[in-house]
């Protein structure tokens, strides 16, 4: 081959390789170009995007299906169902409350019972029934607060407005009432006061026993037992409690209470607000004036001691709470203290102390029979044990307006 035609060809030869350098370069440029366009095209509207579980399902299979994870998604789900669980189950939660707290007061309220049958306070007949067969509900328990001296007051309540013997079950039985002389027991039990009591109460069979020392000082204490004892061995609407030196119409009493049967929290007396007594030496005197302000302070609206009646909710809060509830010197300002804070109606009716004759009886011919009368000059009646009849005679009720009220 000649020269010229050997530098022809290696001329070819270098503008083909430039050639295909190029060509090289131009693909890889426009393979880049369209493989960034198909990288960013968007997805199709009818394909569906995988959801969050199906999401954590494909990536638990990328990692293998580690076991650690799978442990995680196991603790989050019994977590959730814990908590629709509690959320379904809140309802039941709150009526087990109530049931603990319902459990809690008929525990409290046993416990006091048992208190008074350890001290020696006889059971009577119709509460032994009551306790195999359920408890009957009656309209009222009306405790009458007495003491070892007042023997004769006792005579003559049992001789006017306290039925005896059988008219006295027929009454609880026909008119769900329930009567009963309140007391305690001497400083030392099982002595001849004790035993007087208890011959007296053979007799009658109307005494309540609390397990309470009897003093002067002590009422707050007794009312918060006698409270705590009656609603534990009757069911009652209400619970009264009343002095043995006032006279009272029963049958006026129980209709006056019967209005009130559908309200939950009643207090009900004639409501007073007396002066805060500091000076020592004298009747009613307060050793704890200073919790009441400055000298001079009145007392918050209470009950006069004479005669008060509270409902069912309220006794049964004093026998849950009767460890916590202070004592004042006064047991009616003690019992008013007790429902501070509380939801409680007060209801003043000053027919439960109406004046004896001729208050009484002028309200009596009017229409107006007075539920308790007594007199203020005495916080009772004067010389009750013998004035006691003509009282009655003059302001009593009869006793036919007993056996026909319907309460």
């Amino acid at each position: 081959m000649s020269l010229k035609s050997r530098v022809e060809v290696s001329s070819r030869s270098v503008i083909s390789q430039r050639w295909a350098l190029l060509l090289c370069l131009g693909s890889f440029c426009a393979g880049m170009f369209f493989t960034t366009r198909m990288w960013s095209i968007p997805e199709p509207k009818g394909l569906a995007r995988p959801t969050t579980s199906e999401a954590e399902k494909l990536n638990l299979l990328s990692e293998g299906c580690n076991s650690r994870v799978l442990q995680e998604m196991e603790m989050k789900r019994e977590t959730k169902d814990i908590y629709r669980e509690a959320f379904k189950s809140h309802n039941s939660l709150e009526t087990l409350d109530k049931t603990i707290a319902n459990l809690e007061m008929e525990l409290s309220t046993a416990r006091a019972a048992q208190d008074s049958i350890r001290s020696g306070a006889p059971v009577p007949e119709d509460i032994r029934l009551t306790e195999s067969s359920g408890k009957r509900k009656y309209l009222m328990v009306v405790g009458i607060n007495t003491a070892f001296s007042s023997r004769k007051r006792r005579d003559s309540l049992r001789e006017t407005w306290m039925p005896q013997g059988e008219k006295r079950k027929k009454l609880e039985e026909e008119k769900g009432i329930i009567m009963r002389f309140v007391i305690g027991h001497s400083a030392t039990s099982g002595g001849i006061l004790d035993r007087a009591i208890e011959a007296e109460d053979r007799k009658h069979g109307d005494f309540l026993r609390l397990n309470h020392v009897e003093g002067y000082l002590e009422l707050s204490a007794k009312t918060k037992t006698y409270f705590a004892t009656a609603v534990n061995l009757w069911d009652a609407d209400f619970y009264v409690k009343v002095d043995d030196d006032i006279h009272v119409n029963i049958a006026t009493l129980g209709e006056t209470l019967a209005r009130h049967r559908s309200k939950p929290r009643i207090y009900m007396g004639c409501m007073k607000s007396g002066p805060v007594l500091s000076q020592k030496g004298v009747r009613y005197h307060e050793p704890e004036h200073w919790k009441f302000g400055e000298s001079g302070n009145r007392y918050f609206r209470h009950a006069t001691g004479q005669l008060y009646a509270i409902s069912n909710d309220l006794a049964s809060y004093i026998a849950l709470n009767q460890d916590l509830l202070h004592k004042y010197a006064n047991e009616d300002v003690s019992l008013g203290s007790w429902f501070i804070g509380l939801d409680v109606e007060h209801i003043d009716d000053r027919r439960l102390c109406c004046g004896t004759p001729p208050d009484c009886e002028w309200k009596a011919q009017a229409g107006n029979i007075c539920v308790a009368s007594f007199d203020w000059s005495c916080s009772g009646i004067c010389r009750s044990a013998e004035r006691m009849k003509e009282v009655h005679r003059r302001c009593g009720e009869g006793e036919n307006a007993l056996w026909s009220a319907t309460f």
